[in-house]
């Protein structure tokens, strides 16, 4: 754009009213605005928790530059095409007209009355050269929408590098952890923590603990389900596990990828359950919204038919490769409908507010995707709306939902640990069938899953564990999904532990009734059961293995191993734990 052309356009905001002043600015955008203007950075990297108004923050700095004619030109990086239009939607209504490409303006050239534009990463890729001469012939602000992006592949960080060496100023945002890899991403400081290693350094960070303390965002509860699973492998084995029990990462993967089976009992379950909650949570919020996060196409597809007939309406259904993707996200977004089912396009960035409840469908373990999918519910209208999220029991996501306050950053020449090697190796497969047609399970090994079943496992809420294990449609389960959808974070805990209280009550009136001519090996194992469940919670909440709960127990109470155990002597390890988890 030419001086005279954003000179004749100026008059459209020649001062800060309304959406600019600073009472319009929630506080940690207002300090970290304050904080721009003071050191007038050339490179500023904000790390902020999705949800909590980093486009807001964003188009107020370029609004301020632009205003003082310390920049002519804006130019909006972003992961996907969707998020182009949302980013020009958003920065015209304070004012800032962006070409996101769309149509004839995709082509070469665009009209002066926009005041920049809006361009996905692989868009800079393949035209970087255009965008390196934009800024040698005029002072552009360029934005990196989730900057991490710039680190997913070595030709998008080579590609931003070469672009935009010369911007006048350049802002970067995330919202999620950076991944962990050697490829450093351009414009963001590193600290050196070892010979090495080298941490990234960000400018101003508001986490998702200080939002969710300053109501910004809504607490959020992890309603966890496992189960026993049973598949079939390409040697002709068939298997059993059940999900949640600590084993190995290729059984875990299998157990897991069983669960999400559309053909078996426990998404069904799962489903079902999420869509109860639903209900629950719209009794207070009207509008609210349910999202499922499905691994492939074909699996989306699967389980929107299973919705259809759960709630009797048609859920909408987003594909990454359907030209209407964003129209349907646009469609949902300004609907009372209950259910859509996405692929990828709701991972990351997508502002659907009314988003309450989700199911995480997906075999996807990251801990970059896991905060993408989380961000989409945590978004806050008003005071008082909680957030529900459905996980399958895995450990590797029970870690993600207990450290979701923890800040992350981007680490370089971290030593990877074999863990490390199987999730990534499982992810990038699993990448991959994503952005094919539809998954196969050939990706991870032959495969057939044979059957599944849903067992309510426990709640997660700010790091601790409440609930034990109970069957779907049960009592129960109906106390969790039952909570009220408007309460904050104080009164999350409490109603869970008055709920917790209340299973416990309800489990020793029901051992009191036991018939005593059940058989012993029947009642010896049911007991076992019950035991195994509560030690496994204790462990999570106390973040030991389950080993050493046992061998606390045994020290406490007495007596030999669990197989060797009688039946009075594990009643008592029961009766113990129970007392342990009451606190």
């Amino acid at each position: 754009m030419s001086s005279s052309a954003l000179d004749h356009l100026s008059p459209a905001f020649p001062q800060r009213a309304a959406w600019g002043t600073a009472s319009s600015l929630r506080a940690w955008q207002q300090e970290a605005l304050d904080q721009y203007e003071r050191d007038q950075p050339t490179d500023f990297l904000c790390v902020a928790t999705p949800g909590a108004g980093k486009t807001t923050f964003a188009l107020r700095v370029a609004l301020t530059l632009l205003q003082t004619r310390a920049v002519r030109r804006i130019v909006v990086v972003t992961p996907t095409e969707h998020l182009k239009v949302q980013w020009a939607d958003a920065a015209a209504r304070v004012g800032i007209q962006l070409d996101p490409g769309l149509g004839a303006s995709s082509k070469r050239g665009r009209s002066r009355e926009f005041h920049g534009s809006a361009v996905t990463y692989a868009g800079v890729a393949a035209r970087s050269y255009v965008y390196e001469a934009l800024c040698h012939s005029q002072d552009t602000l360029v934005i990196f929408d989730e900057i991490h992006h710039a680190g997913d592949s070595k030709s998008w960080g080579e590609a931003i590098l070469y672009a935009f060496t010369h911007a006048a100023r350049r802002l970067s945002l995330t919202g999620t952890p950076f991944r962990s890899d050697e490829n450093p991403i351009p414009f963001v400081a590193y600290d050196e923590l070892a010979p090495g290693v080298k941490q990234s350094r960000a400018d101003y960070t508001y986490g998702y603990a200080e939002a969710l303390a300053d109501s910004v965002v809504r607490p959020v509860i992890f309603m966890n389900y496992g189960g026993p699973m049973r598949w079939r492998t390409k040697a002709g084995d068939e298997l059993e596990l059940d999900l949640g029990v600590p084993t190995t990462k290729d059984l875990t993967a299998h157990a897991w990828r069983t669960a999400l089976s559309p053909t078996g009992e426990w998404i069904s379950a799962v489903l079902r359950a999420a869509d109860k909650r639903l209900t629950e949570v719209r009794r207070h919020v009207p509008d609210a919204g349910g999202l499922v996060i499905a691994t492939n196409q074909t699996a989306a597809r699967a389980y929107a038919k299973l919705l259809t007939e759960i709630t009797g309406a048609r859920p909408t259904v987003v594909l990454s490769d359907d030209t209407k993707a964003s129209g349907r996200i646009d469609e949902f977004s300004a609907s009372e409908e209950r259910w859509m089912v996405a692929v990828r396009m709701v991972s990351e960035g997508v502002d659907v507010p009314r988003l309450a409840v989700g199911v995480y469908a997906t075999a996807t373990s990251t801990p970059l995707f896991f905060a993408q999918a989380v961000g989409r519910f945590v978004r806050s209208r008003r005071k008082g709306e909680v957030a529900t999220v459905f996980l399958p029991t895995v450990p590797v996501l029970l870690a993600h939902a207990a450290t979701l306050e923890k800040q992350r950053d981007h680490v370089l020449g971290r030593p990877k640990s074999d863990e490390d090697d199987i999730w990534a190796e499982t992810d990038a497969l699993i990448e991959a069938a994503n952005r094919s047609e539809s998954a196969s399970d050939d990706l991870l090994g032959e495969f057939e899953a044979l059957e599944s079943k849903a067992t309510f496992d426990h709640v997660l809420f700010d790091s601790q564990a409440f609930g034990m294990h109970a069957e779907p449609t049960s009592q129960d389960e109906a106390d969790y999904l039952g909570l009220p959808g408007l309460l904050d974070a104080g009164q999350v805990s409490q109603l869970l532990a008055e709920r917790q209280r209340r299973q416990m009550r309800r489990r020793e009136r029901e051992d009191r009734k036991a018939e005593p001519e059940v058989a012993l090996h029947r009642a010896m194992a049911s007991k076992r059961k019950e035991l195994n469940s509560l030690v496994s919670q204790y462990a999570r909440l106390k973040g030991v293995p389950h080993s050493h709960v046992h061998a606390d127990l045994r020290r406490e109470c007495g007596g030999p191993p669990l197989a060797k155990a009688t039946q009075a002597e594990v009643e008592e390890r029961v009766r113990s734990i129970r007392a342990w988890l009451r606190g």
